[in-house]
């Protein structure tokens, strides 16, 4: 299949790596299903209507995942990548957060991902191949103060996604979680929530790492355009894709010391762990 017949379905498509992901297939001439939950907000910085499709879509109305994506086989024949980025952010130490904030987070970062998913499978499975970018985080593997409920969703899409990994590679379809560090994005700065119920006891532990992340937004490392040339890569180049995908330096360090702190806990616990067998 020539590149620029591959269709490309995104969520989120409206602003950071959606927004550049979408600009970048554009520019290599793929076909793009642009979602959002505000079309306007993909119109406005589309400069050409060749190749894509733009649709309303809110992960978390199923009627509207399903119309989305059959708009999308109708109108282009079939999705051959699948890039679940549509998310949100919420800032709050565990104690401090609001119910429904968290609730919603799950909706959209969670359940959101696993219905388009579940939309958009069944297409995959009868043309006997596909691509699923999942769009975590290094923050799937490694949590900090301040973003529980954040890393929550993210750990979760981690274990959906080697799950589902390993259920669809026999029907010739590829899962990759996609796992960025900090990008320049709106993520830190408007996109995110924060928790307004303040315990001061909080305050040098997830109080600190909420300002530090906050005090970042707009001078972060990872560069989204050379993150949306790396999902292209991977789905192009590789003839068997990775499960995971780290994208940034920091991402790199912070998960290999994810690693080096798992396998301390491991040997130093060894001699116990291995006492609990009948």
């Amino acid at each position: 299949m020539e590149n620029n017949e591959k269709v490309w379905f995104i969520t989120g498509a409206s602003t950071g790596l959606g927004k550049a992901l979408t600009l970048k297939l554009l520019e290599y001439h793929y076909r793009v299903v642009a979602t959002a939950r505000n079309t306007q907000d993909i119109e406005n910085y589309l400069t050409t209507e060749t190749d894509i499709l733009v649709l309303p879509l809110d992960v978390t109305k199923e009627s509207q995942i399903k119309q989305a994506v059959h708009r999308a086989i109708e109108y282009f024949g079939h999705i051959d990548v699948l890039v679940n980025n549509a998310g949100i952010g919420y800032f709050s130490s565990i104690e401090e957060a609001d119910k429904m904030a968290v609730r919603k987070l799950f909706d959209v970062n969670f359940f959101g991902l696993a219905n388009v998913t579940n939309q958009v499978l069944p297409y995959m499975r009868t043309a006997q191949t596909g691509h699923i970018l999942n769009i975590s985080s290094v923050g799937g593997l490694i949590a900090f103060p301040g973003f529980g409920y954040y890393h929550a969703t993210k750990f979760g899409i981690e274990g959906y996604s080697e799950s589902l990994y390993q259920e669809v590679l026999p029907l010739g379809i590829h899962v990759t979680l996609i796992e960025p560090g900090d990008f320049k994005t709106d993520f830190a700065g408007r996109s995110a929530k924060e928790s307004r119920r303040n315990i001061s006891d909080y305050d040098k532990t997830a109080g600190k790492n909420i300002h530090g992340l906050r005090q970042l937004s707009g001078h972060q490392p990872g560069n989204p355009e050379l993150a949306a040339e790396a999902m292209i890569q991977i789905t192009e180049n590789s003839l068997e894709p990775p499960l995971r995908l780290l994208l940034g330096s920091d991402a790199y360090l912070h998960a290999n010391r994810r690693i080096e702190l798992a396998q301390i806990d491991i040997e130093n616990w060894k001699s116990l762990t291995m006492t609990t067998d009948y």
